[in-house]
């Protein structure tokens, strides 16, 4: 769904000079309200929960019980939406908790759309998609560049931008780094790299389990490689090709492709990066001979 636009109005009282923390104020009240009277925000950008984690949390609250309130704004149909702190509303409905203490902030839906963006980039246990996801959101929706955001979240530039650069990857990509399959330094290196070749990578990363520096080295090497074989001719190379190259991936972690001639020869290519390489090659062979 396409963001809405139009967040402009108001927005210095979050994004003023100030920290974000100190511009959430007037706070009206505080108080303990039906469970199933609060709502998460329509908005909220973060979208997985750990479940190990929420059951942790649920054997905790029925100890200790909520120790810090979540923060909330009464909704028109008298309904409360979660401005932070949806995670301790879900813990706590696991462990059948009837109410839950609450700071009740007065606050518009503008404001509550951006405080719900800016509070959830901040945390610490995001995937690094649902962080791009929320600055790209920020940007849009917010109006801001990239340098503006990056004083208000408080990251560098480099940063914004490298999480920025994650929504162009292909959804294989971005899924796999969702689920925790990569990591950010391996979606950093199959980012570049042309489109084309970008699954391949991601494909030998998740099967391999190339550590970051082999992915970037694999992602060099395909970078490099100059593209002389259509996708068809590489379709019709006899199944015995993918079983040799399956073989030799268990020695190199660079890209490994078979070149064919029309008079039936060939060659296997083999790509490095440097004389290091050729030492580590050695090693390999001697470990396994």
């Amino acid at each position: 769904m396409k963001p809405q636009k139009g967040l402009g109005r108001g927005l210095d009282a979050i994004f003023g000079t100030d920290p974000v923390n100190t511009k959430l104020k007037p706070m009206s009240s505080m108080a303990e309200i039906d469970i199933t009277e609060i709502i998460p925000n329509p908005t909220q950008p973060r979208t997985q929960f750990d479940e190990e984690a929420l059951d942790e949390l649920a054997d905790s609250i029925r100890q200790l019980g909520v120790i810090q309130p979540i923060t909330v704004k009464k909704a028109d149909d008298g309904k409360y939406i979660i401005i932070s702190g949806e995670r301790r509303w879900r813990a706590a409905q696991r462990a059948d908790l009837k109410t839950l203490p609450v700071y009740i902030r007065e606050v518009d839906d503008e404001n509550l759309h951006a405080m719900a963006l800016v509070e959830n980039i901040q945390r610490q246990d995001l995937n690094a998609i649902e962080i791009a996801l929320g600055m790209q959101r920020l940007i849009e929706e917010c109006h801001l560049t990239q340098d503006a955001l990056s004083e208000r979240v408080g990251k560098k530039r480099s940063s914004i931008a490298n999480y920025l650069r994650l929504l162009k990857l292909p959804d294989e990509v971005q899924l796999a780094l969702k689920e925790g399959f990569i990591s950010m330094g391996h979606a950093k290196a199959i980012a570049g790299i042309p489109a084309e070749q970008q699954l391949r990578l991601l494909k030998k990363c998740v099967k391999k389990g190339l550590s970051v520096r082999q992915a970037e080295e694999a992602a060099r090497a395909l970078a490099e490689q100059p593209t002389t074989t259509s996708a068809s001719d590489e379709e019709e190379y006899p199944e015995s090709y993918s079983r040799l190259v399956e073989q030799l991936e268990r020695f190199f972690s660079q890209e490994i492709a078979i070149k064919r001639s029309k008079n039936g020869g060939g060659k296997i290519v083999i790509g490095f990066t440097d004389d290091k390489d050729i030492e580590r090659f050695i090693e390999r062979f001697a470990t396994h001979v």
